[in-house]
């Protein structure tokens, strides 16, 4: 199981042999420990471990075990909290039960009556999650931009969805391209008890490295050149919510320091001022690169890394989830064609199940999109599939095996520029309608441009020379 997925126990204690024996016994339950020798360390580590379990004395110096409770049950109402006592405070226990603790033990306790608690406790919180999980399935199955899916590393994201979803932990999706990392994002933030506050999402890729200070934090008037008028930065327009921070990987180091700062002081200063100001956002980051290995090779801060890597959720490819395949295709089907009960051939199946499908779910819904517009409308064969999909398949059936990873690369490359030509043409050179159609930033499509030495096109009420000037900026 997933160090994620596992149960996890915070033993607070100021007796160190109590707090081992405590996790000792939760260790032996597959269960993830942590220890705090006082309740001042147990709340600092709330936001950081997310304990499903707290077991805590009664007794503790400065901040008791009851006040403990009460606190904990602010931060994480969902966790399940037993108290340790000795002989002469079980009224205190009793009174602490009222407050919401889940039991008490006396000390000294048997080890196997405290591993029945942990049990007890334990299998509450998976009944809990869960129910929790059951009612994500029924809202994803009608709900248009729902995580769809029923293989078991999605029920494993749904679970986490669950979990994350009343919590300010700060949380790392992680994923290829197209896997849906915003659609997590946007889940744990709506489905939980941040729904009615701010959602801001920020593509670090897109943004202009001269200006993403200015964009992230804010700017005082008189700044610079242009700033006629104060600004609130992305981190003030999220405040009391969310801020996903998509492509966390791609900001500059100098960047990356600066948010180090915010993250840990909870303060941002605007471009042009002497003064902070206060923000308190859960951060939500997103990346498609190894961010391990990046800042092992000193092109991401390692400070940074840890700061953001508190909990992560993996999205799967969908060449690893291929049993989703049918159910996502009827998925589309129903946004793009509603009410045409549109069937697909045996054959097309097949074939979009033995694709590969580098660019994900996101490269699927262009697929089902583009069958749909240039199809009858009544059935979907291998003939509306885009080229690239009948290609390999003819290719797969002839290719020896030990050619196949080296032309995925190239096959790839090949088939994004083939897509972004075709939308390009369709859009008439609107460069904002086919980044829409494609998925992907208006920035992140001139970069692709450039990349597959695409010429740009002037769209709609665009002269040349306005594009060529974004094209430079962007660069």
């Amino acid at each position: 199981m997933s160090d994620d997925l596992k149960i996890r126990l915070l033993v607070v204690d100021d007796e160190q042999s109590i707090r081992k024996l405590c996790m000792t016994i939760g260790n032996t339950l597959g269960y993830s420990c942590t220890e705090a020798e006082s309740a001042e360390a147990a709340l600092a580590k709330l936001d950081a471990d997310v304990p499903d379990l707290i077991l805590t004395d009664l007794k503790l110096p400065t901040i008791s075990g009851v006040e403990l409770l009460k606190q904990a049950k602010m931060i994480l109402p969902r966790a399940e909290i037993a108290i340790m006592t000795g002989h002469g405070s079980i009224e205190s226990a009793v009174d602490a039960m009222k407050l919401g603790a889940y039991d008490y033990i006396e000390k000294p306790f048997r080890v196997e009556k405290m591993r029945l608690l942990l049990q007890r406790m334990a299998e509450k919180v998976r009944l809990v999650t869960d129910n929790e999980f059951l009612r994500e399935r029924v809202n994803t199955e009608t709900n248009l931009d729902g995580i769809i899916g029923t293989s078991a590393n999605i029920q494993d994201v749904l679970r986490m969805v669950s979990r994350l979803k009343d919590t300010r932990t700060p949380v790392l999706v992680s994923g290829e391209s197209g896997t849906g990392k915003e659609l997590v994002a946007r889940a744990i933030h709506f489905r939980g008890a941040l729904a009615q506050t701010p959602f801001v999402a920020v593509d670090c890729g897109s943004l202009v490295p001269t200006l993403m200070e200015s964009e992230l934090f804010g700017y005082e008037k008189g700044a610079f050149t242009g700033a006629i008028k104060t600004k609130a930065g992305l981190f003030q327009a999220a405040n009391g919510g969310t801020i996903f921070l998509d492509e966390i990987g791609e900001l500059p180091l100098e960047m990356q320091a600066k948010l180090l700062r915010v993250l840990q002081e909870k303060e941002v200063r605007p471009v042009g001022s002497n003064e902070k100001v206060h923000v308190d956002v859960r951060v939500i980051a997103a990346t498609n690169r190894d961010l391990e290995a990046a800042y092992r090779e000193g092109t991401f801060r390692k400070d940074l890394y840890f700061r953001l890597n508190v909990v992560t959720v993996h999205l799967p490819a969908l060449r690893d989830r291929r049993s989703d395949i049918p159910m996502l295709v009827h998925h589309f089907l129903d946004r793009y064609a509603p009410e045409t009960h549109l069937q697909v051939t045996t054959a097309a199946m097949n074939s979009l199940l033995n694709y590969e499908w580098p660019g994900n779910i996101r490269e699927l819904e262009n697929c089902i999109a583009r069958a749909i517009t240039l199809g009858d409308r009544r059935v979907i064969d291998v003939s509306d599939l885009p080229p690239s999909i009948r290609s390999e398949q003819a290719a797969s059936a002839s290719a020896p095996l030990q050619d196949v990873a080296s032309l995925s690369t190239t096959a790839l490359a090949e088939m994004e520029k083939m897509t972004i030509l075709r939308v390009f043409e369709q859009a008439n050179g609107d460069k904002a309608m086919a980044g829409r159609l494609l998925g992907i930033s208006r920035a992140t499509l001139y970069r692709k441009l450039k990349r597959y030495n695409i010429p740009l096109r002037s769209g709609p009420g665009e002269s040349e020379d306005a594009s060529e000037e974004t094209a430079q900026r962007v660069e």
